[in-house]
């Protein structure tokens, strides 16, 4: 029997053992906890599939630690990899995937063109919570191969005018090391209601474990030696049992270029600093966008309606660099000409729904609508102005239909997807790295079934268990392929594989929830036949995709108890195991490496309510040392990789005063010296990008409202 069939059948098994937690009443009601990422609004219990929430009150205590919504996501999403601590978010996956990212809704996440640099996208004040399904998903559409993660916007919740101001300051006790934050929140709710956050944070370079200057990344972009500002505005109206809602958000993250980075030596064990001057080129920069227009209906032929036009402008633009793929003669001398790249995605899309419950019989709900988007991504190089990816021309259209039927204690949903998406390209030509090749221009299409079944079963006494069956689908990165045509006089129809990366995921839960605590466990296995992976040239660092297959199977947990009325002890649990091919058609022997999986992970913490308005949290973060794919090399690439684990401990407290709320963060409290999962870990790394991770940082913030 597998381990997906004990676990299914361990959770009546269970119960006899449990009789008193059994017994126990949840204090929390269920349908209160709602899910809107599944396209409808519906309690956790009566979902399928490993879905968790992060709360308002969860992100201001992690952001205290660090200002970092990927640090949010590694300590409270059990299978999301360790934070880069940089701009850039390569090796950031999900269950050794990749997660869709969503903004009220809105795709940040750029499959074309993935240029890594999506993570920056809003100022973290502006998130109410986070949504996380996790595993393989097409409830949203395209690129959720590891799961979902929709990032909420705060909206007005009590009547009248109010406003906030927030101050932070964050420091290692350095000179030019310090975070400085500034926000300013607008809220109104009456006959209509309305929320403005103008906010800014400048930080400085701070310093490792033993007191050195932390490497900077120059050309994938740092959030070291940077400034953010953030304009969002909300405003909504209620119409009878219509409401009509407007939302906007302007988000720049840049580097200042007051400091430049020095190379380490990964041979020597020495790590990459930095020292201040001036880098070459234009600092690096995320620039984003979002424009979101929603009209809902609570009660349209019997049922809930909601549209979404939505339109997001994405520029990532990276450090200068020599690197021999922007060489060109003509324009200097070989090995002297500096360029920069930038990745621009320009989105726009609808997305419709309409949910019917009791359809013909009570307990029945249909859930329908349809998805359309277009996406236009671009690679150039903005100093010579050349391009590197033309423009990529995409287009999707995907209605899609899922039926429910509760019965009791009993919930048993199915959907399908059908996918139509068409990828146009014009005639252009390569970089002279690549022969000046020119390059026919063509069109490529494809059409996909994505479907998804699953049942849970509410036991009583708090307990439930689910099963469930969901694919999701994504592109191989296409932009990668385009830019390095090396052959003269193809044509992009015949170059591209845009055969969906289709994946599966199989899982069975359990979980439990009581007046003492709750937890969830449950364990997956996903394939995907035909997956995507990017291997790396050892000698020039190029990177190109293989057709593949992947299979990652895992284990999950996470859960607290209430010892005491103002004591909570948590802990989280991730083990993945991820297996792909050397090439194709040969055996899946090869462990999948940092850019897609994480290590194992265990997070565990104790939070006491010491007042009223007063709370502390201790956490501490372990992951495992990793040893994989020893000795092995495939073509031009190495595989082996090796990451000696680490546990970083934090602090976090709050206390609420007439003068405000006060809250005090302590990152790395023991000052442990480490080097990072993906740094360690990546086979292609070079003296440039050898990082040692943040030593102790002490940060204070200051919140009033009025």
């Amino acid at each position: 029997m597998s381990s997906l069939a004990r676990l299914g059948l361990l959770a009546p098994a269970l119960l006899p053992l449990f009789p008193a937690l059994a017994q126990e009443p949840a204090t929390t009601d269920l349908e209160r906890v709602v899910v809107t990422a599944t396209r409808g609004t519906k309690a956790i219990d009566k979902i399928p599939g490993a879905v968790s929430v992060i709360t308002a009150k969860e992100i201001e205590t992690q952001t205290l630690v660090a200002e970092d919504l990927s640090a949010v996501l590694s300590v409270l999403a059990p299978s999301y990899a360790p934070s880069r601590q940089k701009m850039t978010s390569f090796g950031e996956s999900m269950r050794g995937r990749t997660a869709l990212l969503l903004f009220d809704g809105v795709p940040q996440s750029n499959p074309l063109r993935n240029g890594a640099r999506e993570g920056y996208f809003a100022d973290p004040s502006l998130i109410e919570r986070i949504e996380i399904i996790s595993g393989a998903s097409a409830a949203q559409g395209l690129g959720a191969t590891g799961g979902i993660i929709n990032f909420i916007s705060k909206t007005p919740r009590e009547a009248g005018t109010h406003q906030r101001v927030e101050l932070k300051y964050g420091s290692q006790g350095r000179s030019d090391d310090a975070l400085w934050k500034a926000g300013y929140t607008l809220e109104h709710k009456g006959g209509f209601d309305a929320l403005l956050h103008v906010g800014a944070t400048l930080r400085g370079v701070g310093v490792d474990g033993e007191g050195r200057r932390l490497g900077l990344d120059a050309v994938q972009g740092d959030t070291q030696d940077s400034r953010a500002g953030d304009v969002f505005l909300k405003l909504g109206h209620d119409f009878g049992a219509q409401r009509l809602q407007f939302s906007f958000n302007k988000f720049r993250l840049e580097g200042d270029g007051d400091w430049k980075p020095v190379p380490g030596n990964r041979a020597a064990g020495q790590l990459t600093g930095a020292t201040p001057g001036t880098p070459p080129g234009i600092p690096p920069r995320n620039d984003v966008r979002t424009l979101s227009l929603d009209w809902s209906h609570a009660d349209l032929a019997g049922g809930q309606a909601r549209a979404q036009a939505y339109k997001q402008d994405f520029a990532a633009l990276y450090g200068a660099t020599t690197a021999t793929t922007f060489q060109d003669a003509r324009l200097a001398p070989v090995g002297q000409l500096a360029d920069q790249s930038e990745v621009v995605a320009d989105k726009a899309g609808v997305k419709l729904s309409w949910v019917r419950p009791d359809l013909f019989v009570e307990g029945l709900e249909l859930t329908t609508g349809l998805d359309w988007l277009k996406d236009t991504s671009q690679q150039r190089l903005a100093l010579t102005d050349r391009t590197w990816v033309p423009p990529l021309k995409f287009t999707s259209t995907a209605p899609f239909a899922q039926l429910e039927y509760e019965l009791g204690p009993v919930t048993i949903r199915g959907g399908a997807r059908h996918e139509s998406a068409r990828l146009k390209v014009d005639s252009y030509q390569t970089l002279a790295f690549y022969k000046d090749t020119a390059v026919q221009g063509g069109e490529r299409s494809f059409t996909q079934w994505v479907k998804s079944l699953g049942g849970v079963w509410r036991l009583g006494g708090g307990w439930s268990t689910f099963v469930a069956y969901n694919e999701g689908f994504g592109v191989p990165d296409v932009g990668l392929v385009l830019r390095a045509v090396a052959t003269a006089n193809q044509s992009v129809d015949r170059l591209i594989s845009l055969e969906p990366v289709v994946t599966d995921n199989r899982e069975v839960g359990l979980a439990w929830r009581g007046r003492l605590g709750s937890f969830s466990a449950s364990v997956y296995d996903s394939r995907s036949a035909l997956g995507s992976q990017i291997r790396v040239d050892a000698a020039t660092g190029v990177g190109s995709v293989l057709r593949v297959p992947v299979r990652v199977k895992g284990f999950e947990f996470s859960g607290e108890v209430k010892p005491a009325a103002d004591w909570t002890l948590s802990a989280s649990y991730a083990r993945t195991r991820g297996k792909t091919a050397a090439q194709q058609d040969a055996p899946m022997d090869v462990t999948l490496g940092a850019r897609s999986q994480g290590p194992d992970k265990l997070v565990l913490a104790a939070a006491w309510q010491f007042a009223t308005k007063g709370q502390v949290r201790v956490q501490a973060t372990r992951l495992a040392s990793r040893h994989i794919n020893t000795g092995r090399i495939v073509g031009t690439s190495r595989l082996e990789e090796n990451f000696e684990g680490y546990t970083l401990a934090d602090l976090a407290a709050t206390y609420g005063t007439a003068w405000g709320d006060f809250g005090l963060g302590v990152e790395n409290l023991f000052d442990r010296q480490y080097v990072g999962y993906y740094t360690q870990s990546n086979p292609a790394g070079t003296n440039d990008d050898y990082f040692a991770g943040r030593g102790r940082t002490l940060t204070l913030s200051w919140r009033r409202s009025f």
